[in-house]
């Protein structure tokens, strides 16, 4: 009779690995092995006496037989009970090992990116209890690293090595992510995309990358990037693709758009008209679709209903090749409606409609870069409900065989990568309630605090427009910002056309207001998040404190001070236009400060294992939007404290006793702008 109830795992377990030949499970097994050690202090042994054994499904098994299936399964052993942890497939057994890792050893999917290292133990008691893993309810699901800059620039490597890219994958696979874009526009030279095949994900493609192939102008310089004059470059370039990627799993992008990320016919104007566009894209894609069929057997295809593909789509101009998915994008925001072009959003929805046939997926950004309002070094703006909301309707229009997400530098948006895990798992999930889930796996204590602040984040966020998901992030306080600057000192008053798609077309002087009023009315909130978070932080043992830090502090520090830097310069503006020259460069030195505030924060969360992962802030910028606030309050001071710099110090901070007697040759040192700005705004009582 059995008398065995448990099965203990020590370091003195051993395991077995069944199909060690596969790449994709040797690198798994690294991460097994590297866990065991860190929770039992010794290097895992591996054996024939295993007590823990991973391996492919046979058919006797009756474990879940869908692909990338598992289950656990306790089988009498010599020395008693012997888990099998059986994969249907090889992803199956990787899946099978992370949840081991997780569920067995205690590490969370995002042990390495909230440095939260399972906890240390002698032994680890198992009841035995089979379990069988449940169908994930999107079939192909993962990141897309987008905008990944601050992952560039972290490591001093060019392209980044695998110190970069193995947690990122890792982190995926450890969600039940099975597919990745690792990275845009990389040189192909770098490690990101084999690194990616060898750890078992599936490869697919950025929709201006059609099946991953060389960017047309990059291979032909010179050359007029026009499928009607250079069928045969572009058509080469797709059968290189074709071949560089046979072997490996990949999600073929079948699409037709121009060079950088936009419309064919910009590059190729002879399209004029709808029918023509939606012509030439049909031909293209179908024939991408043969090319792929004639080299790659049963290949997966997918077409990115992305911008004016979508619309010419849905106006019945574009024919889709029968079983490729399709897939529809957010706006970036969050909503399943069509992006905002410059100034122009319409808003159209963006999910296939009903009888819409085949199967359809999605392309979702909780984070997003596009020179306006979103968010790039902080987390997604407006209230996570929209992501459970857009994304539950989504499955239910039928968009649930594909799920892509915009996953930008990871570090930033763990909270948001968490919940779309839970969603293309479960297929739904009560954002409330997943908070809760996230904020217990992280911290010890003051969890209903903690979980409080990340639900007032989204309060305070600027609201800029009418919708929902018109919610500001970080780079809301710069690229504006630096476009009010420029248009100031280029000495424009008439509107400003890249402000339209915020402050409407009305006088540039009102377009600064406008922006003024909103930063200054959000100042208020952010500053009260603030000092929440810092008194919850003093309640939290050290490891917690950094953790909360790194991941929400330094957030709530970008929009506070791009807040109070972005209300200066408009005040800046204000009294520039009255002439005040003295109390503008006051302002101006003000948006300086606050604006190196936000550069400090960043510096201040960039240590340890973060060192230096903020230097390539190229996208939001913060040192620019510095740059051009100084090159602003120079202008100004130039206008009333010129030529020597020392006019300001003499009409408002010299001694009354001294203005009528000094020798103008004893004072050669005027004082610098800082320095100026602080004691002028002492003297005049303006305050920051």
């Amino acid at each position: 009779m059995d008398t065995y109830t448990s099965l203990e795992i020590s370091a003195a377990t051993i395991y077995k690995l069944d199909a060690a030949d596969s790449l994709p499970l040797s690198h798994t097994w690294s991460m097994i092995a590297r866990d065991h050690a860190h929770v039992f202090g010794s290097s895992p042994q591996q054996g024939e006496s295993a007590s823990v054994i991973f391996r492919y499904a046979t058919a006797e098994d009756t474990t879940p037989k869908w692909p990338e299936g598992f289950g656990f399964r306790y089988m009498e052993g010599e020395a008693g009970h012997v888990l099998h942890i059986i994969g249907s497939d090889e992803l199956g057994i990787i899946y099978g090992m992370l949840h081991y890792s997780r569920t067995v050893l205690g590490v969370d999917p995002f042990w390495f990116w909230a440095e939260l290292p399972p906890a240390k133990r002698e032994a680890i008691e198992l009841p035995i209890r089979d379990y069988d893993s449940s169908k994930p309810r999107v079939r192909y699901r993962g990141w897309f690293v987008n905008d990944e800059v601050c992952l560039i620039g972290w490591k001093e490597d060019y392209p980044p090595t695998e110190e970069v890219w193995q947690p990122v994958f890792e982190a995926l696979l450890r969600c039940g992510g099975n597919m990745v874009i690792p990275g845009t526009d990389l040189p192909r030279n770098g490690i990101h995309h084999q690194l990616a095949v060898d750890m078992g994900l599936w490869i697919t493609h950025h929709h201006a990358e059609p099946l991953g192939a060389e960017m047309f102008l990059r291979a032909f310089p010179g050359k007029q990037a026009s499928y009607k004059e250079h069928p045969e470059l572009f058509e080469q370039l797709w059968r290189e693709a074709i071949q560089r990627q046979k072997d490996d799993k990949t999600l073929w992008v079948l699409s037709f758009r121009g060079q950088g990320d936009k419309p064919f016919w910009e590059n190729d104007p002879a399209f004029d008209t709808p029918e023509k566009r939606g012509g030439m894209i049909s031909y293209v894609v179908h024939k991408q679709f043969e090319m792929v069929s004639e080299g790659v057997e049963q290949p997966v295809c997918c077409i990115a209903m992305y911008g004016e593909i979508a619309e010419l789509y849905k106006q019945g101009h574009i024919e889709v090749p029968e079983g490729v998915i399709k897939i529809w994008a957010d706006n970036g925001y969050g909503k399943m409606v069509s992006r905002r072009h410059g100034n122009l959003n319409l808003r159209i929805p963006a999910l296939p409609e009903a009888g819409d046939e085949g199967k359809n997926g999605v392309y979702y950004h909780v984070t997003f870069h596009d020179l306006q309002a979103s968010n790039h070094l902080t987390q997604f703006p407006s209230s996570t409900d929209i992501i459970a909301g857009e994304l539950q309707n989504a499955f239910a229009a039928g968009a649930d065989e594909y799920m892509l997400v915009n996953s930008g530098n990871i570090l930033p948006h763990l909270y948001t990568l968490n919940l779309v895990a839970g969603l293309w798992t479960d297929g739904e999930v009560k954002a409330k309630e997943q908070l809760r889930t996230f904020i217990r796996s992280m911290y010890t204590g003051e969890q209903e605090r903690i979980a409080g602040l990340y639900a007032r984040y989204a309060e305070c966020t600027i609201a800029y427009g009418p919708n929902a998901d018109d919610r500001a992030g970080d780079e809301f306080y710069h690229h504006p910002a630096r476009e009010i600057m420029g248009h100031w000192l280029r000495g424009q008053t008439d509107t400003e056309e890249r402000l339209v798609w915020a402050a409407g077309e009305q006088s540039f002087a009102d377009q600064v207001r406008w922006f003024g009023e909103r930063a200054e009315a959000a100042v208020v909130g952010w500053n009260a998040l603030y000092k929440q978070c810092l008194e919850v932080m003093e309640r939290l043992p050290e490891e917690e404190r950094r953790r909360l830090h790194v991941q929400l502090l330094v957030q709530i520090e970008l929009h506070s001070s791009g807040c109070r830097g972005l209300a200066s310069i408009c005040k800046a503006y204000r009294s520039f236009r009255e002439e005040n020259y003295p109390e503008a460069f006051i302002h101006a030195s003000h948006a300086v400060w606050n604006y190196t505030e936000g550069q400090q924060a960043l510096a201040r969360a960039a240590t340890g294992r973060w060192e230096h992962f903020y230097r390539a802030d190229w996208l939001t910028n913060i040192m620019n939007t510095i740059k051009h606030a100084e090159t602003v309050r120079g202008f100004l001071r130039i206008q009333g404290d010129s030529p020597d710099m020392f006019l300001w110090y003499k009409q408002y901070l010299m001694p009354e006793t001294e203005k009528h007697i000094y020798l103008e040759n004893t004072h050669r040192n005027p004082l610098s702008d800082d320095e100026l700005a602080l004691r002028l705004s002492e003297k005049l009582g303006l305050s920051r």
